[in-house]
C-alpha cells in the first residue's frame, strides 16, 4: 500500500515538475510585477500586504482557475481562448495605464486614506495575479499528460499552485526586505559591514524603479502575447502573422535574438491595445459622468 502511494505522489510530482518547466517565463514576470504594488507603504505594511496578496493568489488558483480549467477543458475547451483574450487584454490596460502614469498621466483620484490605499493595492494585485496565474495554470494543464485521469491531473495542478505561489511571493517578500537587511549591516561594527549595508539600502530606489519597468513590461509582453495568440486561435490570424513574419527574420541571430523579437512585437501590440482600451474607458467614463446630472435632474 505505502509503495503504491509512494508510486503515485511520485508520478504527481514528476508530472507537475515537467509541466512547470514550462511556465517558467510567467512565472519570472508575475515576479517582477508584483513588488511594484507594495511600492509607498510603511515598512511594517510590506509584508502582511505581501501575504495578503499571496493568499488570494491560492484563492484565485484553487477557487476559480483550477476547477473552472477543468470543468471548460472538459465540456467547453472553445471557450479558453476567449477567456485569455479577454485576460490578456486587462493586462494591456493595467500596463498602458502605468505607462502613462510615466509621463505624468494619472485619471485616478487620490485617495488619502491608508487603509482604503492598501486595500486598493491588494485588489489590484489579485486581479492582476488572476490573469498571470490563469496563463500559468493553462500552459501547465497543456504540458501535462491527458491520460493521467482527473484526480491525478488535479494533485498535479495542486501542487504546481502551491509551489509556484510559495516561490513568486517568497521572491517578493525578500525582495522588499532587502532594505531592512541593508540597515541589519549598517547597524554592525565592521566598517565592510556597514558599508554593504549602506550600499543595499542607496541601491535599492533604483532597483524598484528597474522592478517596476520590468513589471510593466512584462504586463505588456505576455498581455499582447495572450492576445495574439488566442486571436490566432479564434477569428484574427494577422497579428500573429505578423509576429511570425518578424520572427522568422531574424532566425539566424539565434534562439535569444529570436525571444527578443518577440517580447517586443508582443509588448508594442499590448501597449497600441492598452492604450485604445484605456481610451475606451476614459471615453465611457466621461460619457457617463456627462448623463448623471441629467438622470439626477429628472
Amino acid at each position: 500500500m505505502s509503495v503504491g502511494l509512494l508510486a503515485v505522489v511520485d508520478d504527481i510530482l514528476t508530472a507537475a515538475l515537467k509541466a512547470s518547466a514550462k511556465t517558467a517565463g510567467v512565472v519570472i514576470d508575475d515576479a517582477a510585477v508584483t513588488p511594484q504594488y507594495v511600492q509607498g507603504l510603511t515598512p511594517a505594511r510590506e509584508l502582511p500586504v505581501v501575504f495578503r496578496i499571496a493568499r488570494g493568489s491560492l484563492i484565485n488558483k484553487f477557487f476559480i482557475i483550477i476547477p473552472l480549467a477543468l470543468l471548460l477543458t472538459a465540456f467547453a475547451p472553445w471557450v479558453l481562448p476567449y477567456l485569455l483574450i479577454l485576460g490578456g487584454g486587462f493586462l494591456c490596460f493595467e500596463g498602458a495605464e502605468k505607462v502613462l502614469e510615466w509621463f505624468g498621466f494619472h485619471h485616478h483620484a487620490a485617495d488619502d486614506s491608508e487603509v482604503r490605499d492598501e486595500k486598493k493595492l491588494v485588489s489590484g494585485a489579485v486581479r492582476t495575479d488572476l490573469i498571470l496565474s490563469t496563463e500559468i495554470m493553462l500552459i501547465a494543464l497543456s504540458s501535462l499528460d491527458p491520460n493521467l485521469g482527473i484526480w491525478m491531473t488535479l494533485a498535479a495542478l495542486a501542487v504546481i499552485g502551491l509551489g509556484m505561489t510559495a516561490l513568486v511571493y517568497g521572491a517578493v517578500a525578500l525582495l522588499v526586505k532587502i532594505d531592512d537587511i541593508g540597515l541589519h549591516y549598517m547597524s554592525r561594527e565592521s566598517p565592510r559591514a556597514r558599508a554593504i549595508g549602506s550600499g543595499i539600502v542607496k541601491s535599492m530606489p533604483a532597483v524598484f524603479r528597474v522592478i517596476s519597468i520590468v513589471g510593466t513590461v512584462a504586463m505588456l509582453w505576455v498581455g499582447g502575447h495572450l492576445v495574439i495568440a488566442n486571436l490566432a486561435e479564434t477569428f484574427w490570424h494577422g497579428p500573429y502573422d505578423l509576429l511570425h513574419v518578424v520572427t522568422h527574420a531574424v532566425e539566424a541571430a539565434g534562439p535569444v535574438i529570436v525571444w527578443l523579437a518577440d517580447t517586443a512585437v508582443s509588448a508594442v501590440f499590448g501597449l497600441v491595445l492598452g492604450l485604445i482600451i484605456v481610451g475606451v474607458v476614459l471615453g465611457a467614463g466621461r460619457v457617463l459622468k456627462r448623463n448623471e446630472p441629467a438622470h439626477a435632474s429628472h
